[in-house]
């Protein structure tokens, strides 16, 4: 809009120039509706591109926020969804006046009876419950009507089986409803969890705004939490803080990208690609995915002639030869053995609680059509990289991470694989303040119970209890050029003899090289290397893996839950 008025200005002074009548100035006459303002950019932009973008800024790549119809068109398949619960009747437990006439007033405006619409629908084919809230609604705040839908929501679901996602939007509880709003907070919450302890699936997602008494409930209760790029999310406002604390805020506080990167919800994701991704975990979420139903129908599926070489070859290498080979920054990462074994591989992040921590790397992936969790310490491959990664050291976030995926795999039946490479736990002040040692005993013990299958796999360094808390497992693999110690030979010298520079020759004696762990039962199977592992090799390595993990899980799968943690309790029992 601003480009034109400006040339029609301009070409007025041309028409002044010349001595002719100048025009009036007035502007442009443009049909009502045609244009939009960004509501980030502030620039005046074409309706129809904004639309045909999924509503977003075509010059800045702002998020509109997008009524409730457009959401479900957006989301569910055509003409699929069936309103749920749509007469639930109003209340005005505090008396506030002009509360009523207010609703109404909005209920008018908006053509909608409340702040979440809820009901049952397709996506991509799955019956799914979908729940959407609407801030054009008293800013999506959350009263009664909203508690009672959402909780009758998860009932329902419950009763039906059916997994639940739900389009988060709100300014947090109704003021007007007082106390009563608060204790929705309480309902849903509790609603949740009967839902969740069915095994069923929940995926909220969280668009801008999401603050206050929704943060703090259905929000943030997700399985999986998901939420759109830029979104405002937190339990109190930016202003408010800044206010109460006489500081400036950091650039993109309380954003969706810097919930992220604190470890608070999974991931973000852009507008046109959330019914894809939606469907996706939904379809991996369906009960005929899960472990259980996967025992039962599992199928024998051809592998590739396995062209490597037997273990144990290579027996002219020293211990010591060993150790500088795991340390290798030329050999495979966690990261790129996943893509080469698994058809897809979807990243979760953080641990819910401080941050996402680089160096650990997790998610689902899909093994032959059967869905597992993946999980795996990850080193970087250049310097900028091992800073951001910790050199594959783990934070006490790490594991709490990888301990969260762990968790949902077991609440799913998804089989738990665990890759492992790293000199050990990271070490500092903050690790120490934040429970370092807690979040790996912690790993200890609850994977020594996970009622479902768990492979470790050994694939360069494995660093004392730094290592051993992905190492909890039915089976412990173990490439040939790997190692696995109590610590590493530079602190076992130093502790023991007082001279860090005898590592070599501690190394000998320490027992840490794959043939010798095989030999003292620590480990189950050695992989071997016809070359030391490196990117030229990496598929005939993920080849033998995938092999023998298909043997695993078909294995395993004849397997109670209660049987496996019995066998993994067995396993170390005799240690």
């Amino acid at each position: 809009m601003a480009k034109l008025t400006h040339m029609f200005k301009k070409t007025a002074a041309l028409f002044g120039e010349r001595g002719e009548e100048e025009p009036k100035k007035e502007e442009p006459s443009v049909p009502a509706g045609l244009w939009l303002k960004c509501p980030k950019c502030g620039e005046m932009v074409y309706r129809e591109d904004v639309k045909a973008q999924g509503y977003v800024c075509p010059k800045c790549e702002g998020y509109f926020r997008i009524k409730t119809k457009t959401r479900i068109r957006m989301v569910a398949d055509k003409e699929s969804f069936q309103e749920w619960f749509s007469q639930v009747e109003e209340k005005n437990p505090l008396d506030y006046p002009g509360y009523e006439e207010k609703l109404d007033m909005l209920r008018e405006k908006t053509n909608l009876s409340e702040a979440v619409t809820v009901g049952e629908c397709l996506v991509n084919g799955v019956r799914t419950v979908l729940g959407v809230c609407d801030a054009r609604f008293l800013m999506g705040s959350m009263g009664y009507v909203v508690g009672e839908r959402i909780t009758r929501a998860f009932e329902k679901a419950l009763e039906e089986k059916l997994p639940v996602v739900l389009f988060c939007s709100s300014g947090g509880a109704r003021m007007q409803e007082g106390i009563v709003s608060l204790m929705q907070m309480a309902k849903t919450s509790a609603a949740i969890k009967r839902h969740s302890d069915a095994g069923l699936f929940y995926l909220p997602v969280l668009t801008d705004p999401t603050t206050g008494g929704v943060t703090a409930s259905f929000a943030m209760l997700g399985d999986i939490i998901l939420a759109e790029p830029g979104a405002l999310i937190g339990f109190a406002g930016p202003r408010v803080i800044a206010q109460t604390i006489g500081e400036k805020l950091p650039e993109g506080f309380q954003r969706a990208e810097f919930l992220v990167e604190k470890g608070i919800i999974d991931g973000v994701v852009e507008r046109r690609e959330l019914k894809e991704v939606i469907g996706h975990l939904l379809k991996i979420h369906q009960p005929c995915m899960t472990y259980e139903h996967y025992r039962e129908n599992r199928k024998e599926i051809p592998v590739q002639e396995n062209k490597q070489k037997e273990a144990g070859e290579n027996i002219c290498l020293s211990a010591w030869d060993r150790v500088e080979i795991s340390r290798s920054k030329f050999r495979p990462t966690s990261m790129e053995y996943m893509q080469q074994i698994f058809d897809e591989f979807y990243e979760l992040h953080g641990d819910r609680a401080f941050r996402d921590d680089g160096a650990v790397i997790g998610g689902i992936g899909m093994f032959q059509g059967q869905p597992v969790t993946v999980v795996g310490q990850q080193k970087g491959k250049n310097v900028k990289d091992n800073i951001h990664r910790n050199f594959g050291m783990a934070s006490p976030e790490g594991y709490r991470k990888a301990l969260r995926l762990m968790k949902q795999a077991e609440k799913f039946g998804r089989p738990v694989i665990c890759f492992v490479d790293t000199p050990g736990a990271a070490c500092g002040i903050g690790a120490e303040e934040r429970g370092q040692g807690e979040a790996i005993a912690r790993n200890l013990l609850e994977m020594s119970g996970l009622k479902v299958p768990v492979v470790s796999i050994l694939i360069g360094e494995g660093g004392s209890g730094g290592a051993l808390g992905f190492a909890v497992a039915n089976e412990v693999w173990m490439m040939e050029n790997a190692t696995y110690s109590i610590l590493s030979p530079e602190g076992f010298a130093s502790i023991l003899w007082k001279d860090g520079k005898r590592a070599k020759e501690a190394s000998k004696i320490m027992k840490i090289t794959a043939e010798d762990l095989k030999q003292m039962d620590i480990i189950e199977w050695v992989i071997p290397e016809i070359k030391e592992a490196s990117e030229e090799n990496l598929p005939d390595l993920a080849n033998i893996m995938s092999e023998r993990l298909n043997d695993f899980l078909e294995e395993n799968s004849k397997k109670s839950g209660k049987m496996l943690a019995q066998e993994r309790y067995e396993r170390f029992r005799k240690m």
